[in-house]
């Protein structure tokens, strides 16, 4: 039986060194390069000709960006328009590195604690500065819920604080979590193919189709969770309760 976690291993593609620190060239970060571009050159060909009656390409697009925009205006109010090509960029490569891993020999590059965490850190620390900056130490009063008893109080500030805090955690490790073992249990179930012969493989084969299917809509789900989650944070910041 093969190793179903030999997908996720990094791999140094060009070794590089810099003042010290291991800053190699990976597999990792190959895919992200191939995600961005592939973003980059969709969105161009997509509109560089854009017309009133839509191709396929720029329907896709404009399909995406107005998802997206649907989004925004939803849950953060059209005053959170203003970040709206943030939360774009951000959807758009969670769910280009999610659905490339879903290729064949392909690396998924959101399997990683480090990439999910990073995104999700960049969000969270984003979010507060723009809260700081719009209420100044108003934005304090986010902790207090109005109309709890004061006696209660320090407890709530404090069951406040540390929720607000674990908001990067939990949505890099909704993320990371959900890629990693959707990919696992794929790798098992391809490895029964093979292992069980040709009469019992093709109960696995029929289950690892369903379930890749399943992946493809996870892939999608994910995207979209890291994507409304970041503006339901924005809308906490600009707004408070």
């Amino acid at each position: 039986m093969p190793d179903p976690m030999h997908q996720f291993e990094i791999k140094r593609l060009v070794e590089l060194d810099l003042f010290g620190f291991d800053a190699s060239f990976t597999n990792s970060a190959l895919f992200m390069v191939i995600g961005a571009v592939l973003i980059t050159v969709f969105i161009i060909v997509a509109m560089r000709k854009a017309e009133m009656v839509p191709g396929r390409t720029q329907s896709v697009a404009e399909l995406a960006y107005t998802f997206v925009a649907n989004m925004v205006r939803d849950n953060v109010g059209t005053d959170g328009m203003k970040y709206f090509p943030f939360i774009f960029t951000l959807f758009m490569f969670v769910l280009t590195m999610n659905m490339l891993g879903m290729m064949p020999y392909s690396f998924t590059v959101t399997s990683h604690i480090i990439v999910t965490l990073v995104l999700a850190l960049m969000v969270f620390i984003g979010v507060t500065i723009i809260g700081f900056v719009k209420h100044g130490a108003h934005f304090f009063s986010f902790f207090v819920p109005k109309g709890v008893p004061f006696i209660l109080l320090p407890l709530i500030v404090v069951v406040e604080v540390i929720s607000y805090l674990t908001r990067p955690l939990s949505l890099s490790v909704r993320l990371f979590a959900n890629m990693t073992a959707g990919h696992t249990l794929l790798k098992v179930f391809a490895a029964f193919v093979v292992a069980m012969g040709f009469l019992g493989g093709w109960a696995a084969l029929a289950f690892m189709v369903a379930f890749t299917g399943l992946e493809f809509l996870v892939a999608f789900l994910q995207a979209y969770v890291f994507a409304i989650l970041t503006c339901i944070y924005l809308n906490d910041a600009l707004h408070l309760h």
